[in-house]
């Protein structure tokens, strides 16, 4: 079974989310730590949870999800994964980063990149990838089956979708990775997105205005 810790970083109010079970290995996906006192919060619970951090995992890499790769990195040596068509994304982040006020510390690039389809493996469990683009290029869903939650990234909000205004972004492409990757999936499924609270298929389903 997977346990979710969740922490809200920088000025964004961006979600980050720790998986771990059992066996205390866990993953850390998309880390927006910003200053100081966000880095020692995860730290801090990292080691009193008794936890050994073996993936760092990237939905999408607006810089709000990304800026705490580096640090995560330089703590436990983990680099990023995510899908290759990111790249573009991560690279615009030092242009636009001093526009918007924020420090950036440059992020590693992966040595692994994930695929649009397969699975993610930490300890005694198993993360199946969902590919959900819209938001962004490749924006990845990463899905536990056996636990029944979706960690969402930027796609699927409470009452909401993802913004497609930004570069890179598709409207279109975004309200069919939600219906054809993602309303597919059991009702019961819990949504954990980038912002906001938990919601969930069947709600979204339901409720959402954006997919009327």
């Amino acid at each position: 079974m997977i346990t979710i810790q969740q922490f809200t970083f920088n000025p964004y109010q961006e979600n980050t989310y720790v998986l771990y079970d059992v066996t205390g290995e866990c993953v850390i996906i998309d880390p927006g730590m910003y200053d100081a006192s966000e880095q020692n919060t995860l730290v801090r619970w990292i080691k009193e949870s008794g936890l050994k951090p073996v993936l760092l995992l990237n939905t999408h890499c607006h810089i709000d999800h990304v800026l705490g790769n580096k640090f995560v990195f330089d703590n436990w040596g983990l680099k990023p994964r995510f899908h290759k068509g990111e790249l573009p994304v991560l690279y615009a982040i030092p242009g636009y980063a001093p526009q918007m006020g924020l420090h950036y510390e440059l992020s590693p690039e992966p040595e692994v990149f994930l695929e649009e389809t397969g699975t993610v493996v930490f300890g005694n469990s198993e993360l199946e990838l969902i590919f959900a683009p819209g938001h962004s290029p490749a924006h990845l869903c990463f899905y536990a089956r056996e636990d029944n939650f979706l960690i969402g990234g930027d796609v699927l909000f409470y009452s909401s979708i993802g913004r497609t205004d930004l570069p890179y972004g598709n409207h279109q492409q975004l309200l069919n990775s939600i219906r054809e990757k993602l309303f597919v999936l059991p009702d019961s499924v819990e949504v954990y997105p980038g912002h906001g609270s938990i919601t969930n298929i069947g709600y979204e389903k339901q409720n959402n205005p954006f997919l009327k």
